[in-house]
């Protein structure tokens, strides 16, 4: 199950590196970017998962002395929370930046944009 996840992830991040690195049109890119955002937080996952252990909770079931054997770690699940939290805002922030852009010149094709370059 963690290999097919991680696979999928995986190739959420080609297919968001391609969308990105050969469409023109910003908002496709803004698109790409997100879907291989998508893949990220499923690789993540796909890694902090431990298969037969249960959620970190200490409750009748899973006492405090057998914790450390059947709990999984919370740190990758919170990265990935705080990872989506964050990969909203910086959408939200392509998105702006697009629509000023579009403001602008009318256009969402950044061949068009060439004062952009440096």
């Amino acid at each position: 199950m963690a290999y097919i996840a991680m696979a999928t992830g995986f190739l959420l991040i080609l297919i968001g590196f391609y969308g990105a690195l050969t469409n023109r049109n910003l908002l496709r890119m803004i698109i790409a970017f997100t879907i291989a955002d998508t893949g990220v937080n499923i690789v993540i996952v796909a890694i902090g998962y431990m298969h037969g252990r249960t959620a970190p909770i200490l409750d009748s079931t899973v006492s405090a002395a057998e914790a450390v054997t059947r709990i999984i770690d919370p740190v990758p699940q919170a990265l990935v929370l705080t990872a989506i939290v964050i990969g909203v805002g910086v959408t939200a922030l392509m998105l702006t930046y697009a629509y000023k852009l579009y403001e602008r010149k009318g256009t969402l094709d950044i061949a068009q944009h060439t004062e952009l370059k440096w």
